[in-house]
């Protein structure tokens, strides 16, 4: 990260989590989303799912995509910008605006995006990995937002774990918490879930 500094209007909220990546690598932030914004995604989740438009998420990239539930057991339905839906312009404005505000304060140049929500059945869970391919190295940011029950208590597992050098991050998926972290960096793992888990999953990208 590096700074650049511009005239414009500080964001506190942006600022914060600008600070914490600059710092630690991370950010935790449960006011990034209202919680009207959560309510309407986590809707549009289920709906989703009960109309089976979720499919088997799997590891590699592109033609070398191959399910291995022994390491990653989510399904996901990946989010288009264009459907004009109340959940996807919700979440999407959110994003964009998050966005043309790091690319203004800070050299990431971040271009283009891809998110998916992801739900986790219980007993599964993602082994430690790391958000980048080998030969595509144009993941920045990973960003997660949690679209749990309202009342996740920490026997339900789930938990995000992010590695360290000097420590284990352990982050509990609270419904409307979003988590931002540098992808080619941190190794993390999703541990295994004792309730069904819902998320929004995803990455900014350099061209």
């Amino acid at each position: 990260f590096a700074l650049n500094i511009i005239a414009m209007e500080l964001n506190p909220l942006y600022e914060t989590i600008i600070t914490d990546l600059l710092e630690n690598q991370y950010a935790v932030c449960d006011t990034f989303f209202s919680e009207e914004a959560v309510q309407i995604m986590r809707a549009e989740l289920e709906n989703k799912f009960e109309t089976s438009e979720f499919k088997k998420s799997a590891i590699g990239q592109n033609s070398d995509e191959i399910i291995k539930d022994e390491i990653r057991g989510d399904y996901i339905f990946w989010l288009n910008e264009e459907d004009k839906n109340e959940a996807s312009e919700t979440f999407f404005n959110q994003i964009n605006d998050f966005v043309a505000y790091i690319n203004a304060t800070c050299y990431l140049g971040i271009s283009n995006k891809e998110f998916h929500y992801a739900i986790y059945p219980e007993g599964t869970f993602y082994k430690r990995h790391l958000d980048v391919f080998k030969n595509d190295t144009r993941r920045k940011l990973s960003i997660v937002c949690y679209l749990n029950d309202e009342n996740w208590q920490p026997e339900f597992g789930g938990e995000l774990v992010i590695y360290k050098p000097e420590e284990d991050i352990k982050i509990y998926p609270l419904k409307g918490r979003v988590v931002i972290f540098e992808s080619q960096i941190l190794e993390h793992e999703v541990k295994p879930v004792q309730r069904k888990r819902f998320s929004i999953t995803g990455w900014l990208k350099t061209s």
